[in-house]
């Protein structure tokens, strides 16, 4: 018995004979379960592994029934020998993704690997680290070499972050990468490999990364019971200031369960096995300039139901295009305009017109971050210097000051929660990130949404509404009969004790609810 036949083989069942897999047309009771199809292109190729239910000529993928493909949830393969256009395995990835299958490669991934112009842009940023990797290694007196990657995975430990950023990249199952040596390490070549060219030392490795790359479509399930959906969370457990705590992400998980839905924690480095999931919910501070943003733009490519989506981060994240959305939808809001980096003059009057104290804001700050109250022309001068090094544009404020700011939940265009967040003992703000332990932030009070003044809501679904469909936090102050929005948060505080403090486990119940509403009208080929 070859390691690949092992490999396999511990993925299906303990031996051969007893293996226990899933045919390509399971029965209509477990039509939540997930189908695994894994596509060659001779039967001949899979020669070196156990037979699999689950294996399928690109003949048979391609004359398969149409009737009902997008009805279920399948995972593909495509391990043809070619991804040439119009070939065998272009095809098969084409017709995967127009019957709503999860496949790798994906024919946007076939289409880049087939044009350099393509792929060398996603590979800027990592030629950048090849030097210092490269230099310390085996390879560092050789002038070149061919690198092969499968499932994003290589057996020299040195490339494997290499190797997975490549993955991630051009999500495809065999990946052969030439690296070469003109004044400095560069990428020369990626294009993808093929199974049936591979020797057996690299067949062993090869059954050992299909184990590894996604155990949870085939693993053999430890109960009856099937999840309706998978949904990734996706959190940084080192994150200072994460919108859910522990107790509130162990209550994700909790309450899922009980619905019927495998709800998973995922970090950062698990940006290739996004296709895996149905669904993505967000729940690390968002920027458009990091990991969270990519996340939700790959969930989205992949097909995922994903909160916060992509144009959400974008609109949410910037306070320029908030403040010119309320403005142009006369929504109220504190007396705003926008300062320009290269216009020094408007800073010359733009006290006049506000009156001191003002506030000045970047643009994609948060939790307070990078918003400075002034109280005289000259500290505005030395504030805007200070925040016009990391943007050409800033927001200024008139200064209302409240006991607390209102925080609205909205869900899918409806008020979910309403909170109080008291300022931080001392301070101007919410957050006083000047102080220590407790006194970092204020106090909050959580109440039903029917309690809390009607046109603070009625203000707050409105002006969510702008944004989209999806979950979001309006922060609003009210002083008197005025109520104005300050901002408004892609990803608002689901924390436990706090937000939920009132609805508890309803809370979670309900952001759940509405990722199977959105899957089960996904799977019918309906919008929501």
């Amino acid at each position: 018995m070859t390691m690949a036949q092992f490999g396999l083989n511990e993925v299906l069942g303990n031996t051969a004979e007893t293996a226990t897999v899933r045919s390509l047309y399971p029965p209509a009771e477990n039509k939540y379960s997930s189908q695994l199809v894994i596509i060659v292109e001779r039967k001949e190729d899979w020669a070196s592994y156990f037979p699999s239910e689950d294996l399928v000529t690109a003949k048979e993928y391609l004359e398969r029934p149409r009737e009902g493909a997008t009805s279920k949830r399948v995972q593909v393969i495509n391990l043809c020998r070619s991804y040439k256009y119009l070939g065998h395995g272009y095809y098969c990835s084409l017709l995967a993704e127009a019957w709503g299958h999860t496949v790798i490669p994906s024919v946007k991934t076939i289409s880049e690997l087939a044009r350099k112009s393509l792929y060398g842009l996603a590979l800027d940023d990592l030629e950048k680290t090849l030097e210092k990797t490269l230099s310390n290694n085996i390879y560092a007196g050789a002038e070149g070499f061919t690198l092969s990657l499968y499932f994003g995975r290589t057996h020299l430990e040195p490339l494997q972050s290499i190797a997975r950023q490549i993955f991630e990249a051009f999500p495809c199952p065999i990946l052969l990468v030439e690296f070469r040596k003109a004044n400095g390490w560069q990428i020369a070549g990626v294009k993808a490999g093929a199974m049936h060219k591979l020797r057996e030392d690299q067949e062993d490795q090869f059954a050992s990364a299909l184990d590894g790359f996604s155990r949870k479509i085939w693993r053999v399930p430890r109960s009856k019971r099937i999840a309706r959906y998978d949904l990734a969370i996706l959190h940084d457990p080192d994150e200072a200031l994460p919108p859910s705590n522990a107790k509130a992400l162990e209550s994700f998980v909790r309450v899922g369960r009980g619905m019927g839905i495998d709800v998973e924690m995922i970090e950062k480095k698990d940006y290739a096995r996004l296709a895996e999931y149905d669904a993505l919910l967000i729940r690390e501070t968002t920027s458009v300039d990091d990991h969270t943003y990519r996340f939700a733009k790959k969930a989205e490519s992949e097909g995922l139901v994903v909160m916060d989506d992509p144009m959400s981060i974008l609109r949410c994240t910037n306070k320029v295009y908030l403040t010119d959305l309320l403005r142009s939808n006369k929504l109220a809001m504190p007396a705003s305009e926008i300062l320009y980096k290269d216009n020094l003059q408007e800073l010359q009057q733009v006290g006049e017109r506000l009156g001191f104290p003002l506030v000045v804001k970047i643009p994609d700050g948060c939790f307070s971050r990078g918003v400075i109250k002034v109280e005289n022309h000259e500290q505005l001068l030395k504030a805007t210097a200070e925040l016009f090094e990391h943007s050409v544009l800033l927001l200024a404020q008139e200064y209302l000051y409240t006991d607390y700011d209102w925080r609205i939940g909205i869900l899918n265009r409806k008020p979910i929660f309403a909170c109080q967040y008291f300022m931080s003992k001392g301070h101007w703000q919410i957050f006083n990130h000047k102080a220590k332990g407790a006194d970092v932030n204020g106090e909050c009070r959580t109440l039903p949404v029917h309690e809390a003044p009607r046109a603070v809501v009625e203000l707050a679904v409105k002006t969510a509404n702008l944004i989209g469909d999806g979950l979001y936090g309006v922060d609003l102050k009210q002083a008197g009969d005025k109520v104005v929005v300050i901002e408004v948060n892609d990803n608002p505080n689901l924390d436990a004790g706090i937000e939920d403090a009132y609805l508890q486990d309803d809370l979670y119940t309900l952001v759940l609810e509405e990722f199977v509403r959105r899957l089960e009208l996904k799977r019918r080929g309906q919008a929501w």
